[in-house]
């Protein structure tokens, strides 16, 4: 697994939200500034993190975005399944992944699965308030 630039940009992008959070709606264009990202390139991640509730969005004059939630209730692995897709560290164990014929004998597969599960479960264990401190 590689986490792209969407995926931790993604990230950085919700940590500045929270760390600004009590004012109001961030503007895409500080967000962007503060965290040395281009705004083409958040044009295309707030609005995937909208969609799927994680921030809210407002247009217009004294509009931007921020958290739907608290930082503690943000899950680091559900951030980043939303902007990278599945975790999976090999093809066969994504999501609606054809069955591989050499699962009965792959001697292999169980490592696989442990390190997907492994990974999963750190990630889901650390939340954007963590990655405040």
């Amino acid at each position: 697994m590689m986490v792209s630039t969407r995926g931790r940009y993604a990230l950085r992008v919700m940590i500045d939200l929270a760390e600004n959070a009590g004012k109001g709606y961030i503007p895409m264009k500080e967000v962007a500034r503060r965290q040395d990202i281009s705004l083409k390139y958040l044009e295309r991640i707030l609005p995937v993190l909208a969609k799927n509730n994680m921030i809210e969005g407002v247009h217009g004059k004294g509009g931007g975005y921020m958290l739907t939630k608290q930082p503690s209730e943000y899950r680091i692995g559900d951030i980043l399944r939303l902007t990278e897709g599945d975790l999976a560290p090999v093809a066969c164990l994504e999501c609606n992944a054809q069955p591989c014929n050499r699962t009965a004998e792959c001697r292999t597969l169980p490592m696989w699965n442990r390190l997907n599960s492994i990974v999963n479960e750190y990630l889901d264990s650390v939340t954007i308030a963590d990655l405040m401190k």
